[in-house]
């Protein structure tokens, strides 16, 4: 017999604990790396997204420029970023990861997916291919609705 269709809020809130759940487990492996969550945030937006401005930088981790400013200097005298001239603009100063920093992150992002392969290896091939669908499921929500 199919199970009952949940309520949007009630299914809503279910994936919502489990997601956050998830991630506090996962964080626990980015402690490992000695490097504070902004900073691994910010560097990550790089590495994956490319050199970008203080200021967009900024936007897209939802702090000031100021903070974001500080986070910068920071990060560039520990060898995680680099700063880039702006062929365009003087005034303007961009960021990259540099390559200690795309090691870093990388090894991290290695260590969580290590610990949810852990996680999901005793799980049985019915569990696996629900999972699966889940994620798919959650990919398609991330990718085409507001």
């Amino acid at each position: 017999m199919a199970r009952p269709v949940v309520p949007d809020d009630e299914l809503a809130a279910r994936v919502h604990s489990a997601a956050l759940h998830l991630l506090r487990r996962l964080a626990q492996d980015d402690r490992a790396t000695g490097v504070s969550s902004p900073r691994l945030s910010a560097l990550s937006v790089l590495v994956f997204g490319g050199p970008r401005s203080i200021g967009e930088l900024a936007g897209l981790e939802g702090v000031t420029p100021p903070t974001m400013t500080r986070l910068v200097a920071a990060m560039v005298a520990d060898g995680l970023l680099e700063r880039l001239d702006d062929p365009e603009d003087r005034r303007v100063v961009r960021v990259q990861a540099s390559a200690t920093g795309r090691t870093l992150l990388m090894a991290g992002q290695d260590r969580r997916v290590a610990t949810l392969a852990a996680m999901i290896k005793p799980l049985t091939p019915k569990e696996r291919r629900r999972l699966d669908a889940a994620a798919s499921v959650l990919e398609t929500m991330l990718t085409t609705r507001p």
